[in-house]
């Protein structure tokens, strides 16, 4: 079968399209014929070697997807051949087929693409995760959600909303503040002509946000956590600028503040039902229309090293979608 192959870790264009060895499931794992996967950040850090989780080289990247079972292990009851599924594989997603661990699959929600499917998965479940069990967001609350128009600003945007709150939503363009607006963001700051902390302060009449979304780190943190209100959140999700912050714990102090970390992949891990239930959330707010992925382009295999760079340089508005065979 056909693979977009990693054989050392370094530059993406390393990497190039190979022919490799099917395997069969084992006992506790599912064969999917791949139809689209999805590019997430931590899949450029995993092909550099940068991420926390590094797969035996060589390794296919692809960290999410969505296809149909076509064979299943001894100990697999919950879907079968056929059935059209969401997979969070780890790796392995860029290639025509993938080998899945049964607590990672779920039934696709109807009425949904594929492509849809492979957007939906890893973006939204960090969002509602991240809300739900770390920040114990309430309704009526105030989000200020950083890197807003990326794949996960722009779930974070959508589940906020779908949760009862306001949202204040923080990108880099004009551009991508109005696709913000047009995802549910009640106000918008742009953070390369805008005073972040000021601004923020100014929309909440200077009390603050009380959650703040942060899947960018670097300077933006340490300023986003000097706007929150008394008890705000500092979710911590991702460092997409690529420097890890610093902040002077004083200033969790002064006003109570917290700094949460949020590790999806640990936590579904540890809490499987936990992880069911957020999906089936998720499933009927995609269908009452509350929640649907932002589609920025779609690629084949040959493909991802450019749109790879494209992610790490913080061009993509929503998700790249590896459309690895035709529905």
């Amino acid at each position: 079968m056909k693979a977009f192959v990693c054989t050392e870790f370094g530059p993406v264009d390393n990497c190039a399209v190979e022919e490799i060895e099917l395997r069969p499931p084992d006992d506790d794992q599912v064969l999917i014929e791949v139809h689209s996967a999805s590019l997430n950040f931590p899949d450029a850090l995993m092909v550099e070697g940068r991420y926390q989780f590094k797969p035996p080289l060589p390794f296919s990247p692809g960290m999410d997807l969505a296809g149909i079972v076509r064979e299943v292990g001894t100990n697999i009851t919950h879907v079968a051949p056929g059935d059209k599924v969401i997979a969070f594989s780890g790796h392995g997603a860029f290639a025509e087929m993938c080998l899945a661990p049964r607590d990672k699959i779920v039934p696709m929600p109807a009425g949904m693409t594929f492509d849809a499917a492979a957007a939906f998965g890893i973006t939204y479940s960090t969002a509602i995760h991240a809300f739900q069990e770390c920040g114990r967001l309430q309704p009526g609350e105030t989000v200020l959600v950083l890197g807003a128009a990326g794949g996960v600003g722009i779930a974070a945007i959508e589940v906020a909303k779908a949760m009862g709150a306001r949202v204040i939503a923080a990108a880099s363009t004009d551009e991508k503040l109005a696709l913000c607006r047009e995802k549910g963001a009640d106000l918008t700051i742009n953070y390369n002509s805008e005073d972040l902390r000021k601004r923020t302060l100014e929309l909440t009449d200077g009390r603050g946000a009380d959650v703040i979304f942060d899947p960018v780190g670097g300077e933006y943190s340490m300023t986003a956590f000097r706007a929150t209100a008394w008890g705000g959140r500092l979710l911590v999700v991702g460092f997409a600028a690529g420097d890890i912050p610093r902040i002077p714990l004083n200033y969790a102090l002064l006003s109570e503040r917290s700094i949460v970390g949020v590790f999806w992949g640990a936590w579904a891990a540890r809490d499987v039902e936990g992880q069911r239930r957020n999906l089936a959330t998720m499933a009927r707010w995609f269908t009452e229309g509350k929640i649907a992925p932002v589609i920025d382009s779609t690629i084949d295999l040959a493909q991802i090293p450019e749109a790879m760079k494209r992610l790490m340089d913080r061009k993509v508005k929503g998700k790249v979608v590896v459309r690895v065979r035709k529905a």
